[in-house]
């Protein structure tokens, strides 16, 4: 994936659509443990800074967990409060999803709003 010749970030849009297919047929520790030992490599070689990657990673994590179809978060719930249909429960997720995509976006978009933190600490 490195070696592709194409711009770092176009590589980390298309890691990120495979981890938003991917995630629509696995949960989200099987995703990761089946795609780091591959992925990560490639980013560090990308030039990406890891603890930018690990949170952009997460967050994208967090995404597949309230969309469909696993959306695992939906289920909880749902048995928390059965009296609610599983359709409202789905409708309510709009706002978090544009939230969720528009926090990644910033964060590819700035970096440095991960890295402040840690640069200030060490």
């Amino acid at each position: 994936m490195a070696n592709l010749d194409m711009p770092p970030m176009a590589i980390m849009i298309c890691i990120l659509l495979a981890y938003a297919v991917l995630g629509m047929f696995m949960d989200a520790i099987g995703m990761l443990i089946l795609t780091l030992p591959v992925v990560f490599p490639a980013v560090m070689a990308l030039g990406c800074d890891p603890i930018w990657f690990g949170i952009i990673v997460v967050e994208m994590a967090e995404i597949r967990l309230i969309t469909p179809p696993i959306g695992l978060n939906f289920y909880v719930v749902n048995g928390v409060r059965p009296d609610i249909p599983l359709s409202d429960v789905f409708k309510g997720i709009g706002p978090f999803f544009v939230a969720d995509v528009a926090t990644v976006g910033v964060l590819l978009a700035f970096p440095d709003i991960v890295l402040w933190l840690p640069r200030t600490m060490g």
